[in-house]
């Protein structure tokens, strides 16, 4: 890598060395190249021959598998989901449990039946785990799953049938937590690279900061993907709560003495396998790390994160869409307009809609058209004043959204998926940052607005229980005053 990481070619060698080793074994399987998909899964579920002949069946169909462009892929996934279970079968062995009358005869029938229910995909998805990188292959055949459903609901069962494998073969108790420095092998360093998706790795010398002496990085691995991360969590050792990932993540600051340190600021979690959606162990992995540094460094007494609210700014345009009045305060706008005199001077827009060309105003007729102009301006968080009249605003706003708004789906769970996944976790709503993120992606997502996540050992349990249940928000006070106000 120089300046810029390249990302593409760790894959693509890994993907050459075991399709490799799959063309070796499916060679040693009589059959020609035309033979059809469906046939070759029919192959596999009739077990002939013995361990190794079935190996190399499950290895011919996972290079075939490689081999398909999208579409082709699309109809492999559709192929195989057509290994239902047989209606006859399932009928046959539920009328025997309707029909049974002694316990005994019942509780023989429904083992028939449950045998019955399960479709012989789910013997052919396993049998991939006995080939080297199998269980790799249905992680990233999941993903492909995921990718495609939505527009092909054929494929749900199928899905549903390989995330319950997958959730049982994932469990948290067959993960091993381990620690990524500088010194680890090239090639997870690499991924590592790859998998940072909140604040992106853009150099060695940017990667080797966040693997510093006052930096940690853990991660969970599975004893069948030793060399693949599932999720790894990036910890800063500081003083005091982190306020700007700018600052925590500057090449030049100087390096903290980690037995100085107070707190351990968790500032980028990353799931690394999206065939492993909505198999839940972000939790575990948090939990682990803080009972681990709280047992190595005696010094830490805080455990926080540094978290983007990527939801904030898609909440604050339906409401700026909406023109409601409640957005800013008579005050508020005064010294807004004093900040910008010359922006807010252009001609008001319509409701919802571009500014027109017609008679100028001195001020927008509303406090939606207000923010609008202002947010619009490209750059403005450079700008003192404007930053300064904005900054009660916003930070207002973004408590209200943090503390009130739901999502659409369930009323007790919190609308924003950072703080969904870490108040589930456990944690408490601790502080807000003005800008704490002044990316591009940071400033588009959230107005440079960041928040802390607070993990007090003593009360995750509590916290997630009150959460989880009855969908309370645990926050600290000057959060739930600034919602109020």
């Amino acid at each position: 890598m120089s300046e810029v990481l390249e990302q593409a070619g760790l894959f693509d060698r890994a993907l050459r060395r075991v399709t490799s080793l799959w063309r070796d074994m499916a060679d040693r399987v009589s059959g020609t190249e035309a033979e059809g998909i469906a046939e070759q899964m029919r192959a596999c579920l009739e077990d002939r021959g013995g361990e190794l002949s079935a190996r190399n069946r499950a290895a011919k169909l996972a290079q075939a598998y490689l081999t398909l462009d999208a579409p082709g892929r699309v109809e492999f996934l559709r192929t195989l989901a057509g290994f239902d279970s047989d209606d006859a079968a399932t009928r046959k062995a539920m009328e025997r449990v309707l029909a049974a009358a002694e316990p005994t005869e019942r509780a023989s029938a429904k083992a028939k039946l449950r045998r019955a229910l399960e479709p012989p995909r789910l013997r052919l998805l396993t049998q991939f785990t006995t080939i080297p990188d199998g269980m790799k292959f249905l992680v990233d055949l999941r993903g492909e799953l995921l990718r495609v459903m939505d527009s092909d609901p054929v494929l749900g069962a199928l899905e549903s049938d390989l995330r319950g494998l997958l959730a049982s073969w994932f469990d948290v108790g067959f993960l091993e937590l381990r620690r990524i420095d500088w010194n680890s092998p090239a090639a997870l360093l690499e991924k590592l690279v790859t998998y940072e998706a909140v604040h992106r790795i853009r150099t060695w010398r940017d990667l080797k900061n966040r693997l510093d002496s006052d930096r940690r990085c853990y991660a969970f691995f599975h004893p069948r993907m030793p060399e693949e991360p599932l999720i790894f969590v990036e910890v800063a050792l500081v003083k005091g709560l982190a306020a700007s990932v700018q600052k925590l993540l500057d090449e030049k600051a100087p390096v903290l003495d980690p037995a100085q340190a107070d707190t351990a600021i968790f500032y980028s979690i990353n799931n690394c396998q999206r065939g492993l959606d909505g198999i839940s162990f972000g939790n575990f992995l948090i939990k682990r790390v803080v009972a681990l540094l709280g047992g190595e460094l005696k010094g830490l007494k805080n455990f926080a994160t540094l978290s983007p609210i990527p939801g904030f700014c898609r909440w604050l345009n339906e409401r700026i869409a909406a023109a409601e009045p409640a957005l800013a305060s008579e005050e508020e706008l005064t010294a807004l307009r004093a900040a910008a005199p010359a922006m807010l001077a252009l001609p008001a827009p319509a409701e919802g809609g571009a500014a027109t060309t017609s008679a100028p105003s001195v001020a927008p007729e509303t406090p939606a058209q207000t923010l609008a102009r202002i947010l619009a301006r490209r750059g403005w968080q450079r700008d003192e004043a404007i930053a300064k009249a904005l900054e009660p605003v916003l930070t207002r706003l973004c408590a209200g959204y943090l503390v009130h708004a739901a999502s659409a789906r369930n009323p007790q769970r919190a609308r924003d998926p950072v703080e969904h996944f870490h108040l589930s976790n456990g944690a408490r709503i601790e502080r807000i940052n003005w800008r704490g993120d002044v990316s591009e992606k940071g400033m588009r997502e959230s107005a440079g607005l960041m928040v802390n996540y607070l993990y007090d050992p003593a009360r995750i349990e509590e916290y997630h229980e009150g959460y989880m249940g009855e969908g309370r928000r645990p926050m600290a006070s000057a959060i739930r005053k600034l919602a109020k106000a």
